[in-house]
């Protein structure tokens, strides 16, 4: 199995606090749950907002069974539809694949 994380620092966007931006895209990612067959478990995590703001606002937390699946993922539509969404909001990125 692997394991993605994707780790985002959001801002201020399109009208939306930090907050708001994590709330859609949620929302919107559970667009790619929903159409990634690869995507054997997804989920998204909200920093608390009891947190340090030095932290991450939101991480992604995906799990597939080989490689090849992940690859697949990256260049899915959805992903990618996902991508052009989370462009705009972020200001930061970290992210590990490993196997588990």
């Amino acid at each position: 199995m692997i394991r993605h994380i994707v780790m985002f620092k959001l801002k201020e966007a399109d009208g939306r606090s930090e907050y708001e931006n994590a709330l859609e895209a949620q929302k919107r990612f559970d667009n790619v749950i929903a159409n990634v067959k690869e995507l054997r478990k997804g989920e998204v995590v909200i920093n608390s907002k009891d947190a340090p703001e030095s932290n991450y606002t939101i991480s992604l937390l995906c799990d597939f069974d080989t490689i090849d699946d992940l690859n697949a993922y990256q260049v899915h539509p959805a992903h990618l539809e996902f991508g052009k969404f989370i462009g705009t909001v972020k200001t930061d990125r970290a992210c590990i694949d490993y196997e588990y």
